[in-house]
């Protein structure tokens, strides 16, 4: 026994530097977090722009018009997008369409219950800054075998004994790998939560585009019905005509054969308003059978001011890019996660209790017990597995940063093709108006002039016939201009960040964006 305590006496000073060591280390290293920097984020290339040329106004556009939908449009450069930006259609139904979706949608009810248990999980991961205690009470009767010495100190062989115990465990973040987690988790919450903007975006242009849609499908109709009016008349005038030998038996099967063509147009039309309905319907949460309201183009107002984002504020704005952004410090945290995997590490514990044989001495001097422990541990030979870990968090890292600045790219390039589109299609609607216009005063000259007797019924037709092909390119063109602005709206990042998506109270989501912190 002295020969132990001998020994005890000489290990004990490098047990106390030992220890002395493991909280230097746990002071000292406690900041340090390896891996790459969150904030060492690729910038966007320079001199990234929309055009050679500023674009400040579409190329055409008439200054008066009581029809906004032929009206010049002006772009409003560094201008922020409205949160509500469908609102700029002055259409009250559509209005209540993207409403009834942001409410109704299961789509994004599903995204938003995912976002809720991403940013859960980025508090599980938080724990493991804080140490781990658990507590346990353990009654026990015994029976000790008489070959062997009494275990109580009563000196009996069956005795009762009572076990309170707490286990206290706390592992120092030596390297940062329990921050890096807890980043880790934060990118991957905002991961989800750019995913879920990104997908809110998509669903309110489907919707403002389904609508133009129907709108458009509308007119064409209209305006096809009238052709098939017009030339059934000619047909019942031709025939009349063949009857009285004016006309010969050729000249009618032709015209029947266009009255055909115009006829087959219609249900593909009609089919394709009906499917536009049903994807409207399920847009907003509802069955095919629900009461939607009716779209017509007369009812859309063309905005007549748009704003144009800086290239630099696409990074922010954009649920894309800020995703790819949210990717690379995922990435990144992984990286850093699989560097310490491969350093030493360290872990306390402490165990501190009572056991007693009889409640009664609970809590009282003498029955107390306890252990203090330290492990450290180090990996010497995986068989290379935890460096081709890091060397593939690696590659992840670098994969990520290229994805993001292909993000950067696609984004300024859809931009600037919404740019573009919107800036040249007020020439075309233009032109085609412009023709709707002639071919409505030549409609109206043949009226007068037939009412005088100076031409037949078939040039009246005719000229009602040119009209109506007008207002099918006319409305066709209207739709074009309308979605392609709505395209601008997306390519900008539709203002989510002036609207909340997250399917929680304004206060609890401006209190998440403040909790999450950068690491």
């Amino acid at each position: 026994m002295k020969q132990c305590f001998t020994l005890l006496e000489r290990v004990r000073p490098s047990l106390l530097m030992a220890s002395t060591l493991i909280s230097g280390l746990a002071v000292g290293l406690g900041g340090c977090v390896v891996g790459p920097s969150p904030k060492d984020i690729p910038p966007l290339p320079k001199q990234t722009g929309y055009s050679q040329q500023a674009i400040t106004q579409s190329e055409a556009g008439r200054e008066k018009t009581k029809d906004s939908l032929l009206g010049r449009q002006q772009f409003i450069s560094g201008a922020d997008v409205a949160g509500r930006w469908w609102e700029a259609f002055q259409n009250p139904h559509l209005n209540q369409m993207v409403e009834l979706a942001l409410t109704n949608n299961q789509t994004l009810k599903a995204m938003q219950a995912g976002l809720r248990a991403a940013w859960e999980q980025r508090r599980v991961e938080g724990a493991s800054l804080y140490p781990s205690i658990s507590a346990q009470f353990i009654p026990t009767r015994n029976k000790t075998s008489k070959a062997l010495s009494p275990v109580p100190n009563n000196n009996e062989w069956l005795y009762n004994l009572h076990t309170a115990q707490l286990n206290i465990g706390y592992v120092p973040d030596l390297w940062g790998g329990s921050r890096l987690a807890i980043r880790n988790a934060k990118a991957q919450a905002d991961i989800q939560r750019f995913q879920l903007e990104a997908t809110t975006l998509t669903m309110i242009a489907n919707i403002v585009n389904t609508a133009i849609t129907e709108a458009g499908l509308r007119e064409q109709i209209r305006a096809k019905e009238d052709l098939i009016a017009q030339q059934t008349a000619m047909v019942r005038i031709n025939q009349n005509q063949v009857g009285l030998g004016d006309q010969s038996r050729q000249s009618q099967l032709i015209m029947r054969d266009s009255l055909a063509q115009l006829q087959a147009d219609i249900p593909p039309l009609r089919t394709q308003l009906a499917q536009t309905r049903d994807q409207l319907a399920a847009l907003v949460g509802l069955s095919p059978n629900a009461d939607l309201p009716i779209f017509e183009l007369k009812d859309f107002s063309l905005p007549q001011q748009l704003p144009v984002t800086l290239p630099a504020q696409l990074l922010s704005q954009r649920p894309d890019i800020a995703s790819a952004q949210a990717q690379i410090r995922s990435a990144g945290a992984q990286l850093g996660i699989a560097i310490v995997n491969r350093l030493p590490n360290v872990q306390l514990s402490a165990l501190p209790g009572e056991a007693v044989d009889s409640m009664s001495k609970m809590f009282k001097p003498g029955m107390g017990n306890w252990m203090l422990a330290a492990t450290v541990t180090q990996p010497i030979f995986q068989g290379g597995s935890l460096l081709h870990a890091q060397r593939e968090a690696k590659a992840n890292y670098e994969q990520a940063k290229h994805y993001y600045q292909a993000a950067i790219m696609s984004a300024v390039s859809d931009v600037a093709d919404s740019l573009h589109a919107v800036e040249l299609d007020g020439s075309t609607l233009l032109a085609d108006q412009g023709g709707l216009d002639a071919a409505t005063q030549a409609l109206h000259i043949a009226e007068a002039q037939h009412r005088l007797g100076d031409n037949s019924q078939i040039d009246v037709a005719q000229a009602r016939m040119a009209v109506a092909q007008d207002q099918i390119s006319v409305a066709q063109d209207k739709v074009t201009r309308l979605s392609d602005t709505v395209g601008l709206f997306q390519a900008l990042g539709g203002g989510w960040w002036n609207r909340n998506d997250l399917g929680v109270s304004p206060e609890t989501a401006k209190r998440l964006s403040t909790t999450l912190v950068p690491w």
